[in-house]
């Protein structure tokens, strides 16, 4: 067949015209062999851009296109849809990304316009041979899984429960409700924290389409989009809830006390024992490690005194395989601990707490039922607020948590509020960037909190006055004078950062998922695709992609549903056709390609001695054509011949 070829070269405004010089690179296309016509326009993505194509297509009898413009990650589909509407297979397209490869990476332009037209000349030398690829669609399960029941799972389960589908929402705690259960208030309203999550925990716990596995975690998933199966381990609660009525009178007999993790081990917990009063289920768990009866055989005073007969020591873990269509990420985070930043004391003094442990003191059902207290008893009177603890620091974090200025603020009109005691906060820059947080910002400071620009270097009980004896010394420069303060203190509130779970890799193994350089899952596109993750079907939702609010973590957990429900309301989808091949005239059975294969999509056959690819499971990664010995395996689309025939034309050859 001819090669007909059409170039087309994208300004994108002055992204590439500004480094670039277009024209000069479409007129050079239009030299190449095989190149029927070339054209260079302002913007290539837009709607007179992409008719421009496609009446070329029509009147010069194009079979190939090349477009020179941005990453195929941005406007790929979009022109494979354009080629398509002109009646030629998508894949007969190639993409030369002369914005991030060249115009935003190359100084010179005169070097980037001879860069523009060696990318040109690849492309070109390439688009001849890509063929036909088909594509498929395959049905999709209309339930969706939502792991991890914080406010974001939370709002994403109920947002596709209200839209008609069926939700299985997973929960590794005994109930729903996450970290945002903890807290006292919520800023910048200061609204009851409990007033805004409890209602929205008793939906999920009573809404019909919504099947609640608390207790529970995921431990495999596979399948691929629109037909996941996933196996969930219900752990064993040692109590039957479904004859249990939550009456409570177990966890009074329990005679075994132990710190409440829950209350970041300020206050104790029994051995049985519900998460917290408002708990969904509100069903006691018995915690095994610490049970009489499951360490020397003797006490069951809880099964003494259950009327419903509802204790089951006997009880066993349960597997169960859940088929869905698609799947929500929404673990969750944790505050980092600060001990490791020895300068601070954290560990050492006691009266030296975390921002989530003032939340469960402050809290009025917390173990200090709401009481600001110091570890005697005491009530103090200076406190002081160190920001920035673990973020914004490269032997930590480097990023910004974000929430921590604005938790910090908050815990310090709570301070002024309830106890009226001095406050000291520590600060490199106050980061108020939401509706209403530059006015809560203020708000603070017409209290009388006290504001020390500058990082607090180390907290220590050695006094420099005698009058300040037993008491916490911060030490730091306020950059605003210059000047080096010492603050007596008699409590100290460190705003740690958020980090990802502890479990965080391996939930990544376990859902086939990435992580960026600071740990948080990484999304497929920071801008166009927040949710969406590298495998299909699988979508993030809350603070486990990374740092966020409550406001963020509701937004972004409600988009995660919008993609679920578009999967599932539309009930078919299309799978990728980019996917792996592996010829079975030349596989060796050697299995190297099931060794590397993130997705489990390669068997071996055992009479045949091969290796096949189950293609609905295929990522397209193309780490087996990558590892092949034999060469058997290849990637559509990327073929060697393909990918030669691109450097070839880079190297001039």
């Amino acid at each position: 067949m001819e090669n007909r070829i059409g170039v087309y070269v994208c300004h994108c405004g002055t992204n590439i015209a500004g480094k670039v010089e277009v024209e000069k690179v479409a007129e050079y296309a239009g030299s190449l062999p095989g190149v029927v016509i070339s054209r260079e326009y302002r913007f290539m993505c837009s709607d007179p851009g992409q008719e421009q194509i496609r009446e070329d297509i029509a009147k010069h009898r194009l079979n190939r296109v090349v477009v020179a413009a941005c990453s195929p990650r941005m406007h790929e589909k979009t022109f494979q849809k354009t080629l398509e509407k002109a009646g030629i297979n998508r894949y007969y397209l190639q993409v030369a990304n002369i914005r991030e490869h060249v115009s935003w990476t190359t100084e010179d332009p005169e070097t980037a316009t001879k860069k523009a037209m060696d990318m040109v000349r690849a492309a070109v030398a390439r688009v001849p041979l890509h063929g036909p690829l088909p594509t498929h669609e395959v049905a999709v399960n209309k339930e969706v899984m939502v792991v991890g029941a914080g406010i974001g799972g939370i709002q994403a389960a109920l947002d596709i429960a209200d839209g008609g589908y069926k939700v299985h929402l997973v929960e590794r705690l005994p109930s729903v409700g996450g970290h945002m259960s903890q807290y006292d208030k919520v800023f910048p309203t200061l609204d009851c924290a409990a007033c805004i999550g409890t209602p929205k925990m008793v939906a999920v716990g009573m809404h019909e389409r919504i099947q609640l596995h608390t207790y529970s975690e995921v431990e495999e998933v596979s399948g691929f989009v629109g037909q996941f199966k996933v196996k969930v381990r219900h752990k064993a609660a040692y109590v039957n809830h479904e004859v249990c009525t939550g009456c409570g009178i177990c966890q009074e007999k329990c005679p075994k006390k132990v710190p409440s993790e829950y209350d970041m081990k300020l206050g104790k917990r029994k051995a049985i024992y519900t998460l917290f009063p408002q708990a969904v289920p509100n069903k006691p768990v018995i915690d095994r490690d610490n049970c009489i009866y499951f360490q020397n055989g003797k006490c069951r005073a809880c099964e003494k005194f259950c009327e419903m007969k509802a204790i089951d020591f006997a009880q066993q873990d349960r597997v169960e395989e859940i088929e869905v269509g698609s799947i929500i990420v929404a673990t969750g985070f944790d505050q980092m601990d600060p001990s490791i930043i020895e300068p601070y004391g954290y560990g050492r003094y006691p009266n030296v707490i975390t921002g989530l442990e003032f939340e469960r003191m402050v809290v009025g059902a917390g173990p200090t039922l709401g009481k600001i207290q110091l570890k005697d008893g005491s009530v103090p009177k200076d406190v002081a607020i160190l920001h920035c603890v673990g973020s914004r620091d490269l032997r930590y974090h480097e990023y910004c948590s974000r929430v921590c200025c604005m938790y910090g603020l908050k815990h310090a009109h709570q301070i002024r509020e309830k106890i009226g005691a001095n406050v000291y906060m520590f600060y490199i820059d106050m980061r108020c960037f939401g509706k209403g947080y530059e006015e809560f910002y203020n708000r603070v400071q017409n209290e009388g909190v006290i504001l020390i620009r500058g990082k607090a270097a180390q907290v220590t009980d050695q006094a420099v006055l005698p009058e300040d004896e037993g008491r916490l010394i911060v030490t730091a420069e306020d950059t605003a004078t210059g000047e080096k303060v010492y603050v007596p203190v008699d409590m100290v509130i460190l705003s740690a950062a958020m980090e990802p779970r502890v479990d965080a890799q391996q939930t990544a193994r376990i859902f086939n998922i990435n992580r960026s350089k600071d740990g948080f899952f990484l999304e497929q596109h920071p801008k166009l695709a927040p949710v969406n993750t590298a495998v299909s079907g699988i979508f993030l939702a809350g603070t486990c992609q990374g740092p966020k609010d409550v406001v963020d973590t509701v937004a972004h957990a409600a988009a995660a549903a919008s993609k679920s429900l578009a999967l599932a309301s539309k009930g078919v989808v299309e799978t990728e056709s980019m996917i792996s091949w592996i010829n079975p005239e030349v596989c060796v059975g050697c299995q190297t390609c099931i060794s590397v294969c993130p997705a489990n999509a390669i068997t071996y056959n055992e009479r045949r001695g091969i290796s096949s690819v189950n293609e609905a499971v295929c990522l397209g990664c193309g780490s087996c054509a990558a590892t092949c010995p034999s060469g058997a395996a290849s990637l559509k689309h990327f073929t060697a011949d393909e990918v030669l025939a691109e450097v070839d034309a880079l190297m001039g050859a």
